[in-house]
């Protein structure tokens, strides 16, 4: 299946402002309508009831340098 990527941003901010945004977030979430903006776009989508929740933590290491970074994911999915 073809992936077409809606909306993404990817800012280096600090650890508050992550949480605010997750707290924002959180209570879109909750009431079921999430808009997403930023600078140069805006996306709305409406989260069913019971999406599927993933939480997913990897450790990821270079191959070329060997240094290590670590992902942390929030994953909400569902199917139309």
């Amino acid at each position: 299946m073809p992936e077409e990527v809606l909306f993404k941003t990817d800012e280096q901010v600090t650890r508050t402002e992550i949480a605010e945004a997750l707290h924002d977030a959180a209570e879109q979430i909750e009431s079921g309508d999430v808009q997403l903006t930023s600078d140069t776009e805006d996306q709305a989508v409406t989260v069913p009831e019971s999406p599927r929740f993933e939480v997913e933590l990897e450790r990821l290491t270079d191959s070329e340098t060997g240094d290590q970074r670590y992902e942390l994911e929030y994953e909400i999915r569902w199917t139309k």
